[in-house]
């Protein structure tokens, strides 16, 4: 009898943690690297919101928590909802989590079946299609394309609906690509969803505050109001408020389903950190100045890197709505020799070379679901990625 569960034959590690790790360990060993694989704000969190947390320690809120999340917490989601989306959610329709991968798991484990479809487009969060595979479920790909800005297209989402189909996961802005859709974008796909009401849709609004120019971020309840019985609206403070390490993810959901996520959290994690839920009452409603100091240089980083990727040589780089990545084509790269004798097959070929040639850590794009592409996050400083793009154009260019 195996020791080890079945389910954990049908996953595998996160590449990204995997790419990370590996950054790390070449620089332990001595190697300049700089590592462009991290999905992480490089900004501080906000004064008030460190001051926040350390008045909840001095007042003693150190004791477990509801479950679902302190009241104050959820009363500022229920605010935040209203306040930036129009949605109505009432405290008892939110729940707190240990960050968003929770708020997920939480609610594929509480709706999934065996054999039950979820639909999520190409390329996505590697953390997608695994937390379906351990719930039990079966994810189906729907690829998108670099023409048609990396966004789901109504008529494809309406081929890969069946009569198995539970989810359809939407992420805008998107982690890897940084593609965000329209309101006009988002109302296509959400008139496929209307006409198949067994449906729900699973909306990762994580990175809702970083959209850039005059772009105008929508979330598909807001814009369908017949969706809102069946939609899941995650979203949490770590990219908004740079508070990756206080683990607060969050979400508005129908009462049954929210009911069901607070019964499975109760058996596995109960509340979220005490302190971390009063820092995140402070960021929903505090000052939030923050939040437009980021993104100007989020927009200036991201006009930086895509104008200077584009210079390089087998490259094509996509200019992104939001997020803080880009996901550029080395489509061109694929077959070129490395000047060690290394033919680049894969775009996985091409990160590991890169990171073997000059130290610059990326994530490949098969990694996603979609390739020959690689995902950069520049979320770091402007000399940095003025560096870092400078060896990728070197790197390319020595490629023959």
């Amino acid at each position: 009898m195996a020791f080890l569960a079945d389910a954990l034959s049908r996953v595998k590690p996160s590449a990204t943690i995997a790419v990370t790790q590996k950054a790390r360990d070449l620089k332990a060993q001595g190697r300049e690297i700089i590592s462009l694989s991290v999905g992480e704000p490089d900004f501080d969190t906000p004064d008030n919101i460190k001051k926040a947390a350390i008045e909840a320690i001095q007042r003693g809120e150190t004791k477990y928590t509801p479950v679902a999340g302190i009241q104050p917490l959820r009363e500022a989601i229920s605010k935040k909802f209203k306040r930036e989306n129009g949605l109505d959610y009432k405290p008892s329709q939110t729940i707190v989590c240990t960050g968003g991968k929770q708020v997920l798991y939480n609610a594929f484990v509480s709706t999934l079946n065996k054999g039950d479809e979820v639909i999520i487009p190409a390329p996505y969060w590697v953390s997608y299609p695994d937390m379906v595979l351990l719930c039990g479920g079966t994810p189906v790909f729907v690829d998108t394309t670099i023409e048609k800005g990396f966004k789901l297209q109504a008529a494809d989402l309406e081929r890969a609906i069946t009569p198995r189909t539970k989810w359809v996961v939407l992420n805008s802005p998107s982690n890897p690509s940084g593609a965000a859709y329209t309101r006009d974008e988002l109302k296509a796909v959400t008139d496929v969803l209307v006409r198949h009401p067994h449906v729900w849709v699973l909306t990762d609004d994580m990175y809702e505050h970083l959209t850039f120019g005059d772009f105008v971020f929508t979330t598909p309840a807001q814009i369908e109001p017949n969706l809102w019985e069946r939609t899941l609206t995650m979203n949490g403070v770590s990219k908004a408020y740079a508070m990756t390490g206080w683990r607060i993810g969050y979400a508005g959901a129908p009462d049954n389903l929210i009911k069901a996520m607070d019964m499975v959290q109760g058996q596995q994690t109960s509340g979220a950190c005490s302190i971390a839920q009063w820092a995140a009452v402070e960021a929903l409603n505090g000052p939030q100045d923050f939040i437009q100091v980021s993104r100007k240089a989020f927009e200036e980083r991201r006009d930086l890197v895509v104008s200077m990727l584009n210079q390089a040589k087998y490259l094509s780089c996509p200019m992104p709505e939001g997020a803080f990545y880009v996901y550029p084509s080395c489509k061109d790269a694929i077959g070129k020799t490395t000047p060690s004798g290394k033919v680049i097959k894969t775009d996985e070929d091409f990160v590991t070379e890169l990171l073997e040639a000059e130290g610059v850590a990326a994530v490949h794009g098969s990694a996603f679901g979609l390739g020959p592409n690689f995902r950069i996050s520049y979320a770091t400083s402007n000399k940095t990625l003025e560096d870092a793009c400078n060896k990728i154009q070197r790197f390319t260019a020595n490629l023959r």
